[in-house]
């Protein structure tokens, strides 16, 4: 799931009816059939996914310590400056939503401040096994799902 703290919605405006109603529901933002086939990819290449859920904001900062006990503490296990209002759009248009995050840096777990360098780093070493997951998931035995 997510939690849209951007203050921001990308269907504020006139809603145009072709692509999709005004107000969709986004209880279930996320497709299960879909996430069901990504973790089945992920199995399948040995890759250990989680679920858990994101909170999107504006930035372009990293966030404060405070800032991240208040998002714990508001049921935050991501967060990040994406996802959210692609999903958002995505979910009005009627598709099938799925999101994968690559996790770059944890103030949890770290007493060293995150550092841009760094993030791009664990992006890079991350990839690779994001290909991998995403290859299954189009040419694997089932398909990619519908």
């Amino acid at each position: 799931d997510h939690i849209n703290l951007m203050f921001r919605n990308p269907l504020i405006g006139a809603n145009d009816d072709r692509l999709g109603e005004r107000f969709p529901d986004m209880s279930e933002p996320y497709g299960r059939n879909i996430s069901s086939q990504l973790h089945k990819a992920a199995r399948l290449e040995q890759v250990k996914l989680k679920e858990g859920v994101y909170v999107g904001l504006a930035g372009p900062t990293y966030e404060s310590r405070a800032e991240v006990e208040m998002l714990r503490r508001l049921g935050a296990d991501a967060v990040g400056m994406s996802t959210v209002l692609e999903a958002i759009t995505a979910k009005h248009a009627g598709l099938s939503v799925a999101a994968i995050s690559l996790i770059t840096n944890s103030h949890v777990h770290s007493a060293d401040p995150p550092t841009h360098a760094g993030v791009l780093e664990m992006g890079r070493q991350a990839g690779d096994r994001l290909l991998q997951i995403l290859g299954r998931f189009y040419d694997g035995p089932d398909g990619c799902p519908e």
